[in-house]
């Protein structure tokens, strides 16, 4: 175990080295320039599209298997989990409170990545044996730059079918039973069992099972999370100019130790900002689009415009409360890290009912990630040894809840971070090269022009 653990540490080094972030950022920037900063001015229009997406419009029925609502949702029940409790408290602690900056930095250009994803998921998906709609980067890979590049799109589903036992799975189960573990004294193994059959009813169920248990939970708990949070800010709503001050502050100029605090450089910050920031909204990664290819839309920025509030919602607001409820309280500089931080100052500020709130919280984010993962992961196994082998994936998924809940908590969030990366390289190389298409699709959409998914093109 020990060499194994060196030897990812040392991968890790280089995969989300400067090249990395460079890349996340770069490829994010060029498309929200691409674009005209088109997703952050058409924010709006994109929530006026979600709210009709709930039911899909007529005609669209045969178009996919879930609402452009539910693959929202969907798509959010895999990003809104650890990484918005977990997480953010993580990056302050690492790189201080200017990690938020770099978060919300790679949360605005991650939105014009999300935007583009799902586009090219829509428009080059495919029809499997079972009639299920499938696409993301495997797929406009493929489609896209055509069958030489087929090999990259091997690449990134293997990557994927990985690293969601990683990032959807082992990570979520390790997290919930260690949080419960602390304010509740319940053995992990108990709640990896628990967890796991209560995953297992869902999962086996496939898509259409996932997309509704999802579309339920992931409003119902990112609501009462946001207004928890709000409470605590609102209770320290004296401290939250100090701690904007804290985050602008020191998103440019290092940040000296403080109590448990080690300190941090400028480069720390940004290193931790947009890793965390990655690591809780995924735009880059490529998985969202493999949940977005199976909506009932026949438009591909129709669903882009959809998509990308997933990267708004869970950094710019979920992760945002997590951070002013830690950084309005002095428990930021206590030395506690992950949840156990983030626990801490809601407890704090709401004594005897903040631990609760946070370890419900983490419990339900975590369920809901391990879903979607689950459709994620599947599906990119299922690129590469077809539909007969998803059951098998399912099954050896399921069990993986079990083995995460009791396994070392940093062995599992390293194995995470490094399969994370691997799959964000073949999607962003991916994502440069048919720029042209997505900005070429976008301009005809508001121009009123016709738009078609891949099944229309007539190849």
């Amino acid at each position: 175990m020990e060499t194994l653990t060196n030897i990812l540490s040392a991968i890790e080094g280089v995969v989300w080295g400067p090249l990395m972030l460079l890349l996340l950022l770069g490829v994010g920037l060029y498309l929200q320039l691409g674009l005209k900063v088109m997703p952050i001015r058409k924010l709006g229009v994109g929530f006026k599209l979600l709210w009709q997406g709930r039911t899909t419009a007529e005609g669209d029925e045969k178009e996919g298997e879930v609402s452009p609502f539910n693959a929202l949702m969907t798509s959010l029940s895999a990003t809104i989990g650890t990484g918005n409790i977990a997480g953010v408290a993580t990056a302050i602690f690492l790189g201080g409170p200017g990690a938020v900056f770099w978060m919300w930095i790679t949360a605005l250009v991650g939105m014009a990545t999300k935007f583009a994803e799902a586009v090219l998921a829509v428009r080059y998906r495919e029809v499997d044996e079972a009639g299920d709609h499938v696409g993301g980067p495997m797929y406009y890979i493929r489609n896209g730059l055509g069958r030489k590049w087929a090999w990259l799109g091997g690449l990134f589903a293997f990557f994927g079918a990985v690293a969601a036992f990683g990032i959807g799975n082992t990570v979520q189960s390790n997290s919930v039973a260690d949080g419960l573990n602390e304010s509740l004294n319940l053995p992990p193994w108990l709640t990896g069992i628990v967890i796991m059959l209560l995953a297992g009813a869902v999962i086996l169920g496939g898509i259409k099972r996932i997309a509704k248990v999802a579309g339920k939970l992931v409003p119902l708990m990112a609501i009462a999370y946001l207004v928890c949070g709000l409470l605590v800010l609102f209770i320290n709503a004296d401290q939250i100019g100090t701690a904007l001050g804290l985050i602008f502050g020191h998103a440019f100029t290092p940040i000296s130790a403080a109590g448990g605090f080690a300190g941090a450089a400028v480069a720390k910050a940004i290193q931790f900002g947009v890793a965390r920031g990655v690591f809780s909204n995924e735009a880059g990664l490529g998985s969202a689009p493999i949940a977005h290819a199976a909506a009932q839309t026949k438009n591909p920025v129709r669903q882009g415009l959809v998509a990308m509030l997933g990267t708004f919602i869970d950094t710019i607001i979920v992760c945002s409360i997590t951070a002013l409820a830690i950084l309005t309280t002095s428990d930021w500089t206590s030395g506690e890290t992950g949840a156990a931080l983030t626990t801490m100052a809601f407890d704090n500020t709401l004594p005897g009912f903040g631990q609760y709130v946070v370890s419900f919280a983490l419990a339900v984010f975590a369920f809901t990630t391990i879903l979607g993962w689950a459709f994620y992961g599947e599906k990119c196994f299922e690129y590469l040894f077809g539909v007969r082998s998803i059951k098998l994936y399912r099954v050896v998924y399921i069990l993986a809840i079990l083995a995460g809940a009791v396994a070392p908590l940093d062995f599992v969030w390293l194995m995470a971070s490094v399969f994370n990366a691997l799959m964000a390289i073949p999607n962003l190389i991916a994502l440069a090269l048919l720029s042209p298409v997505v900005f070429k699709l976008t301009k005809d959409y508001f121009e009123g022009k016709t738009v078609l998914p891949g099944e229309d093109l007539g190849r």
